[in-house]
């Protein structure tokens, strides 16, 4: 949640208006009567679980998805009545929890099954069985002992099969062959059941925003652009509809000072300046997820890119200025000022990294503001 009491001048600034149209623009988008799972795991890829699953379920998500137990149950004391799913493993000792709280949870073990079977619940759980068409993490890889999973739950008084569900590996990338496969392999699991669950999901974002409209299914799994990011430089290209980016960071400057060449600046002495310059320090390091990869990434000073120069430091790093600035002046690291803007795309090309990873590394002690 928003934390109001804070004095450092570093923070993320989340807009909630722009998670709010990509929702209604997914919306609008698919065919009627297929729901949105908004997925708000990692504290919402670093974006703030609690206020950006109340602006998905405004805009029409009807389900919110999270990684972990502790995620769900986080959320389950802000919004009582919507549908929680786990995505991820979750315990049996989590199972009494589970059906208090009312949370679904993924299955994809008959171990597990047998486990819960033999505990007193309140009510039953739902679950949505896994089945791993090629994704090679958790999930159900035969159909034969899909079919076998799903009569134990069906015989089971502590479970109910409330969907099943798969997720895709390669649906982000041009070559769609794996994708086909995966996609074959899920419908003819889902062909085999007598009857269908409540709800069957297989799309992801990229899925959802580059694919044929029959893997859609029940309900689409909305993730990485929610929060206005491409799952991919390829997707980028290809946006059925525009996406608006929700995360930027700022700062401002601490301290500024002129040094003469041949002096040098932060650990290591890793930058010697060949000229006059001037150095501005900002309250940003690695602990709050700026980590020294990003060395000699650029960030925006009234509305002009200056480099971060030397090595990151864990609560500060320095930039090059073009000329002195007052103490207190703004400094963007992700987002717009004046006619220029650094995206998140670019800081994670600096990083050899994906989008996902930018905002979900900004640690904790960067508040949130909305």
């Amino acid at each position: 949640m928003q934390n109001n009491n804070y004095f450092r001048p570093t923070k993320a600034i989340i807009d909630l208006e722009a998670i709010r149209n990509n929702v209604r623009r997914l919306k609008e988008y698919l065919k009627p009567g297929v729901q949105i799972i908004a997925v708000v795991k990692a504290n919402a890829y670093g974006h703030g679980d609690v206020e950006v699953a109340g602006a998905a379920i405004q805009s029409g998500a009807t389900m919110l998805a999270v990684a972990t137990p502790d995620e769900a149950l986080h959320l389950r004391q802000y919004f009582h009545d919507i549908d929680i799913l786990v995505l991820g493993y979750a315990p049996v000792s989590f199972a009494p929890y589970a059906a208090s709280e009312n949370i679904i949870l993924t299955v994809y073990s008959s171990d597990w099954v047998e486990q819960v079977n033999t505990l007193a619940l309140s009510q039953p759980i739902k679950v949505h069985i896994k089945i791993d068409t090629g994704m090679g993490r958790i999930g159900v890889k035969r159909i034969g002992d899909f079919h076998n999973l799903y009569q134990q739950i069906n015989s089971s008084s502590n479970l109910l099969v409330d969907g099943v569900f798969t997720h895709f590996a390669t649906a982000d990338e041009e070559d769609s062959q794996y994708f086909d496969y995966q996609a074959a392999k899920f419908e003819e699991f889902i062909s085999s059941l007598p009857e269908k669950p409540r709800l069957v999901h297989a799309a992801n974002t990229a899925a959802m925003l580059m694919k044929d409209p029959s893997v859609y299914y029940d309900a689409v799994r909305f993730g990485i652009s929610m929060y206005g990011l491409a799952p991919s430089t390829y997707v980028k290209t290809k946006l059925p509809f525009p996406l608006e980016p929700a995360f930027s960071l700022e700062t401002e400057l601490i301290e500024v000072k002129k040094i003469q060449p041949g002096e040098s600046v932060g650990y290591g002495a890793a930058f010697t300046a060949e000229e006059p310059s001037y150095i501005g320090t900002i309250p940003i390091g690695y602990a709050d997820g700026i980590i020294r990869k990003y060395s000699g990434q650029q960030v925006l000073i009234d509305g002009i890119r200056v480099p971060i120069i030397g090595r990151i430091c864990m609560d500060q790093c320095m930039i090059l200025l073009p000329s002195a600035y007052n103490i207190g002046e703004k400094v963007i690291l992700i987002g717009k000022q004046k006619n220029e803007e650094i995206t998140i795309d670019e800081w994670a090309t600096k990083a050899d990294t994906i989008n996902y990873e930018v905002p979900c590394i900004i640690t904790a002690r960067v508040p949130r503001i909305y």
